[in-house]
């Protein structure tokens, strides 16, 4: 497992985003797979950094950890911001038009739909969400 220190404010992102790359190429994961977590990461720290301090700054941690049996990576996200799950938010209607749609929500939408599994719990003071993504 390796992780990152790192202050949440979107200036960051692409830190987090070669932190996070180094780890999955070193286990020589798929350039589709490498994307979608990509995209995800991005997804899930710029919302750290728009909305878990605000209108403050303040710190956040990611984690990763890659298992070989299955190959497994799992991308944890940790700040002690504003306890927020953004899971309880009902996924938007697709189906509608972009503009009969409420605004927001699709983002995490994708996250869902693009990683194996997302979970969220808010312990001792901090907002924890994990990616869990298998890397065939």
């Amino acid at each position: 497992m390796k992780e990152i220190d790192i202050t949440a404010v979107v200036e960051n992102l692409q830190t987090v985003l070669d932190f996070v790359d180094e780890q999955l190429e070193a286990k020589d994961c798929p350039l589709k797979i490498k994307m979608q977590i990509d995209m995800a990461v991005e997804e899930i720290f710029v919302n750290i950094s728009n909305y878990a301090y605000f209108p403050d700054v303040g710190p956040a941690t990611v984690r990763v950890s890659i298992s070989d049996q299955p190959p497994m990576v799992d991308i944890t996200f940790i700040d002690n911001g504003v306890p927020y799950d953004p899971l309880k938010r009902a996924d938007p209607d697709v189906s509608l038009p972009a503009e009969q749609r409420g605004i927001g929500g699709l983002g995490i939408f994708i996250v869902k739909k693009s990683m194996d599994d997302v979970k969220y719990e808010y312990r001792d003071g901090h907002n924890i969400l994990t990616l869990k993504k298998g890397l065939e």
